[in-house]
């Protein structure tokens, strides 16, 4: 039950800095944002002390783990992938673009006698 209400209070933190930055709309710009940023770091300070939240960064540490253990392709194997999609892209317009035009000369000029 704490942590439901850490996670509501920092959800209030942050909605709290939202209506911060319109209730002071003839502030400076600078401070409304401060507001908003005030809202979202309390907002996250507390939900960071709760056990979803703990979770949470778990699982952000683990997925820069293991994006760090990717294979990333080489410059010459971005590029020729990217080619072999172009091309592949332009062959289909091609083909789609003939089998359009096929189907209106078989529908207009044979079946229906239109010219």
């Amino acid at each position: 039950m704490a942590d439901k209400l850490k996670v509501a209070l920092a959800i209030f933190l942050v909605a709290a800095g939202v209506v911060g930055f319109y209730l002071l709309s003839d502030q400076a710009l600078v401070l409304r944002v401060l507001s908003v940023l005030a809202g979202l770091a309390a907002g996250v300070t507390v939900a960071w002390f709760s056990e979803p939240g703990r979770r949470f960064a778990e699982f952000a540490r683990e997925a820069v783990v293991e994006t760090k253990k990717v294979v990333w392709p080489s410059r010459k194997e971005t590029v020729q992938t990217t080619g072999m999609v172009f091309a592949f892209v332009v062959v289909m317009a091609i083909f789609l673009w003939l089998t359009d035009k096929s189907l209106e000369w078989v529908l207009y000029d044979l079946i229906l006698g239109w010219k």
